[in-house]
């Protein structure tokens, strides 16, 4: 039996409608070049060739003292470090130190590896070389790796953190979220800021004390460990921590949140001192003052406990306070005349010293101001 009637003249029917549908689209198509082919000839006067104009090619020169310039010159010294260890990994900056292929960066670029971990390096060439742990120390958060066997390493030159002034132009180099070799550039906004950073483990041993240049450079994580440089592209800083906008916390090492114009270095004076340490000894000393804090006073100022570790006496005997006359239960208040409001803010200014300093402190005993001076001690950093 053939089809119903009436099946296949429909199926003509439809596809003579298809075809002609295809043609009617095609033919508005053509209808379209066409248009556009006319329009084009009213506007230009016929069928001609449009070149728009362009600055020429001109030297990529830069004047030395501008970012560009500044840029050029540091880069070949900054690096970027990949870590990885059993539980973590992370991605941070740091710079060349000297021929002999130390390079500086942050302790907590490099804690990811912890004792068995890998540590890479990438230098802006592309070339990669496997890094050796040298020294490190979380109170300072600074650490110093060694390549070996890399040719025509390029030293950054350091500068001195004590010339800088606030409102200088600065430029800040490194990896924020990997993209190596990522430049921004600031201002110093403030100078010895004291910040506290760290804390991860809970027991107060991953705690590190700055007393830091703060800038508005843009720096995200991963600028860990890179240079604030100077208009000489001279390093003046080691850009360590942000205030992150949604952390409602101080300064952090870690975490993803991103810049908010409130960036902390650690002053290349400070830097420059330990990593001489890393590298000569493999620690870093600290310089102490010889007592225990207070550290629940909420009055301002750093009280002296009333008993120090072990209940031992809270003045060390025979250390730098207790030669200098300084009693449990008093209350310093300022150092070399800079006010402090809390024990974090006095050890943020006595790890702004050597061991050796002498310092002037001034201090509350019983409602009785008293200025006393000491010298200060030494102890070994972690």
């Amino acid at each position: 039996m053939g089809p119903p009637a009436g099946t296949e003249p429909g199926r003509r029917k439809n596809r003579r409608g298809g075809a002609f549908a295809g043609v009617l689209l095609l033919t508005l198509v053509a209808s379209g070049i066409g248009g556009g082919v006319g329009a084009y000839i009213e506007r230009n006067g016929g069928l001609t060739t449009v070149e728009l104009p362009q600055a020429g090619r001109t030297t990529t020169d830069r004047a030395p003292e501008s970012v560009a310039g500044i840029a050029a010159s540091a880069l070949p010294s900054v690096v970027t470090l990949h870590v990885s260890g059993t539980a973590e990994s992370g991605t941070g900056t740091g710079f060349v130190l000297d021929n002999r292929g130390h390079i500086l960066t942050n302790n907590h670029v490099v804690a990811p590896a912890g004792s068995t971990g890998d540590i890479t390096v990438t230098f802006s060439s592309g070339e990669t070389a496997t890094a050796e742990l040298v020294g490190k120390d979380s109170g300072y958060d600074l650490a110093v790796v060694r390549v070996r066997g890399v040719s025509g390493l390029k030293p950054l030159p350091l500068g001195n953190s004590d010339n800088v002034q606030v409102g200088d132009p600065v430029v800040a180099i490194g990896a924020p979220f990997d993209l190596s070799n990522t430049v921004t550039s600031g201002i110093i906004s403030a100078k010895q800021r004291p910040i506290t950073a760290g804390g991860e483990k809970g027991d107060g041993s991953d705690i590190s004390y700055v007393d830091a240049l703060q800038t508005d450079a843009p720096i995200n994580p991963g600028n860990s460990g890179g240079p604030l440089v100077d208009t000489q592209a001279h390093v003046i800083g080691i850009n360590s921590a942000i205030r992150a906008a949604d952390s409602g916390k101080g300064p952090e090492r870690g975490g993803q949140s991103g810049s908010i114009g409130l960036g902390f270095a650690i002053p290349i004076n400070q830097g420059k001192r330990v990593a001489e340490e890393l590298i000569n000894t493999g620690r870093a000393t600290h310089p102490v003052i010889g007592v225990t804090l207070d550290m629940k006073f909420t009055g301002d100022g750093a009280k002296v406990g009333t008993k120090g570790a072990d209940d031992g006496p809270a003045v060390t005997k025979d250390g730098p306070a207790a030669k200098a006359g300084i009693r449990s239960g008093d209350v310093i208040t300022a150092v070399q005349g800079q006010r402090v409001y809390s024990g974090e803010e006095l050890i943020v200014k006595i790890r702004a010293h050597r061991p050796g300093d002498r310092l002037e402190l001034r201090l509350t005993r019983g409602g009785e101001e008293l200025t006393i001076t000491l010298t200060l001690g030494s102890s070994s950093g972690t």
